[in-house]
């Protein structure tokens, strides 16, 4: 068979990752990726083993959502942040503890049944550790012991709970579940390690695709006043998808989304290790979800499911019968494209704050950190609480990403490698696809703290709270 060019629009988790799979297949790959650096879209944080934040989405979705991160924690292992996560309930919201328990006990079920198939997927601790339950007794009964520099338990990661929640303002019991934390700077770093390092990728970065015309075997993709053929193409162009789809004159139905995490300060903190809270709310109400996302020397990532914090009121858009682009307002687009007014970042990221001190009330200490974490989010079909969704092949040798969540994104890359077989542009090939040998963990944590501070966000965001690497 002949080696076939693959052009991938756009360099997120999306096309950095199909990127790597691909060329570690022998196919050579070219990434257009606009920004200067890879994977800068929409912040993410959490692996999402089980969908354990989402109560409104079903078991299917949190079941697949269990698999899906257990295969992105194999394939990114240098992602990965092993802090687990605390689920809260606060005093005020109309469902108790127990009704989540039903969920979790699934997830462990679902997750010994992954284990016994293959025993490389047990990456989320022991089965039986996947989920524990705190009563306020436990709580209370940590709360005189020391803060532990590296906690090696579930104990020592509940002592820095017991001793700042309110626990006036949670039910009980809390759970602690094996939801570990996921490092974007350090995805963007070890991908662009990767891919710099492969011999068949080429890394377009700084480049716009302009134009995309069907040739008689493939794509001619125009960029930068140049036009080159390629055999395949991948849309990962994020929330502008839809942009590559009005070129191609193919069917589409999408939503965009504009949302943002603030960063914060603790500054009497900074040596406190802290797992990450989630305090479950009904999105779009000032009672909305909250997330309390920790990062090494006391910087928090804030989200708050409130319009008035992490969502907007018009922030949500959907396409036209005229274009397959959902078109987001123009003070979304400035955001993204240009940079936020320093007084929108004081007042949301303090509303941010204000919302997390309502369960963690010395938080209300807390300052700016930096700029939000930022972007506009895809979301295919017509349902905005979607949290699984892969790719779709709409015509012939185009594949069109689209990703949800980032735990996603292997399941995608082979399907894509499912299409290029049924084209009979590849073999059917089993491929064993390791990047832990290949990266210097010092390699890693240098650049993504270089990025971050190319970004503009402190380089604390670049590192781990603990690497069992």
């Amino acid at each position: 068979m002949r080696k076939i060019k693959i052009a991938i629009v756009g360099g997120g988790v999306a096309g950095a990752t199909s990127a790597i799979y691909l060329a570690k297949l022998g196919l050579d790959v070219t990434i257009f990726e606009r920004e200067s650096s890879l994977v800068s879209g929409p912040p993410f944080c959490h692996l999402h083993a089980g969908g354990n934040l989402y109560r409104e989405i079903s078991d299917e979705q949190c079941i697949k959502l269990l698999k899906q991160s257990i295969d992105f924690l194999k394939f990114y292992p240098f992602v990965v942040d092993y802090r687990p996560t605390v689920i809260a309930l606060p005093s005020t919201d109309k469902q108790s503890p127990k009704q989540l328990l039903l969920r979790l006990k699934l997830l462990t079920k679902e997750y010994e049944r992954l284990i016994e198939k293959d025993s490389s997927n047990q990456v989320l601790g022991e089965p039986r550790e996947y989920f524990r339950l705190y009563s306020r007794e436990d709580l209370e009964r940590l709360k005189s012991k020391n803060v532990p520099t590296k906690p090696k338990d579930s104990d020592e990661w509940m002592v820095a709970v017991s001793q700042n929640l309110d626990f006036e303002t949670v039910q009980f019991p809390l759970i602690l579940v094996q939801e570990y934390g996921l490092n974007l700077f350090r995805l963007a770093s070890g991908a662009t390690l990767i891919l710099e390092n492969m011999k068949n990728v080429t890394l377009k970065r700084d480049t716009e695709v302009t134009n995309i015309q069907r040739e008689e075997e493939g794509w001619l993709v125009g960029y930068n006043n140049k036009q080159e053929s390629f055999d395949y193409l991948i849309n990962s162009a994020g929330f502008r998808t839809g942009k590559i789809d009005d070129m191609l004159g193919v069917p589409c139905k999408r939503m965009v989304e504009f949302k943002a995490a603030y960063v914060s300060h603790w500054k009497s903190k900074e040596q406190t290790p802290f797992p990450e809270i989630i305090f479950h709310g009904e999105r779009g109400t000032p009672q909305g979800m909250g997330q309390f996302t920790p990062y090494p020397n006391g910087y928090f990532q804030l989200h708050g499911m409130t319009n008035s914090i992490t969502l907007y009121d018009d922030g949500l858009v959907v396409n036209t019968s005229f274009s397959c682009q959902p078109k987001l307002k123009k003070k979304f687009i400035e955001k993204i494209e240009k940079s936020w007014s320093q007084e929108e970042i004081e007042e949301r990221t303090k509303l941010a704050i204000e919302h997390l001190s309502r369960f963690i009330p010395n938080f209300s200490e807390a300052t700016v950190g930096s700029k939000p974490l930022f972007g506009a989010q895809q979301i295919p079909g017509d349902d905005p609480t979607l949290r699984v969704a892969e790719v779709s092949f709409p015509t012939r040798a185009y594949a069109r990403c689209e990703i949800v969540k980032v735990s996603s994104v292997v399941d995608m890359v082979k399907a894509i490698k499912n299409n290029l077989i049924e084209l009979e542009y590849i073999e059917n090939v089993e491929e064993n696809i390791s990047f832990s040998s290949e990266l210097l963990e010092e390699q890693i944590d240098s650049l993504a703290q270089m990025i971050c501070r190319q970004r503009d966000y402190p380089s604390s965001l670049g590192c781990l709270n603990i690497n069992i690497s």
